[in-house]
């Protein structure tokens, strides 16, 4: 199977958007009620010296299991005032029930609402990831996240956040990194697929792992 960041990053029934962990760290999430059928929730801005820095997220969750794509860029574009809804970017994104084929596909999307040339794709295409990648993908959340945006990741698989609970995608899934600590070695995760899990931490580390034969948007 080929490892390139064209390859299918679509939920499956079988992988479920809605497992994973629990809310953790110092990301406050304040629940409203549900309007039209979808979850939202707003992330308090939390900006700090010494390392560590959180957007202000207007959080909403996926509305099925194939729209994690749309929704990750959705959730990443509301640091910045945007407004946009899931159904318009899964269109935008041409998401199918197979859901979104990569990276590649969100990139334009978010650089149409953006400006030109604001973000980039990256991609891991190895298995796991290197302390060369790592470190990149270390220095570029930072820098985005300065820059006052979100970072979007596909990612497959288990990754472990620093409660210790485990969060399984293994037909592949999209988040948003809305955060750091520690000058990056840690960051926070606003996760669609889940309203009562929106939001949790994992080493920067085990992201890229996590990110591996994938990418990410920066």
């Amino acid at each position: 199977m080929r490892t390139t960041l064209l390859r299918k990053a679509a939920l499956t029934a079988a992988g479920l958007a809605f497992t994973g962990g629990a809310i953790a760290g110092p990301v406050t999430a304040a629940y409203a009620a549900p309007e039209q059928g979808r979850a939202t929730a707003a992330v308090q801005t939390e900006r700090r010296p010494g390392g560590e820095r959180e957007l202000d997220v207007r959080y909403e969750a996926q509305p099925n299991f194939y729209y994690c794509g749309p929704a990750a860029a959705r959730n990443a574009l509301s640091v910045l005032g945007k407004d946009i809804s899931v159904d318009e970017m899964a269109k935008e994104m041409r998401t199918t029930e197979a859901g979104t084929d990569s990276v590649d596909d969100i990139t334009p999307v978010m650089n149409k609402h953006t400006g030109k040339d604001t973000y980039r794709s990256v991609e891991i295409s190895s298995g796991k990831a290197d302390d060369k990648q790592t470190d990149r993908l270390r220095a570029d959340i930072v820098r985005t996240v300065d820059e006052g945006r979100a970072v979007v990741a596909n990612i497959a698989g288990t990754a472990t956040d620093t409660d210790g609970t485990a969060h399984s995608f293994e037909g592949g899934h999209y988040i948003s990194v809305v955060g750091y600590s520690d000058e990056g070695a840690t960051v926070t995760i606003a996760d669609s697929a889940d309203p009562a899990q929106a939001s949790y931490k994992m080493d920067v580390e085990d992201l890229a792992d996590w990110i591996a034969t994938r990418g990410y948007i920066h």
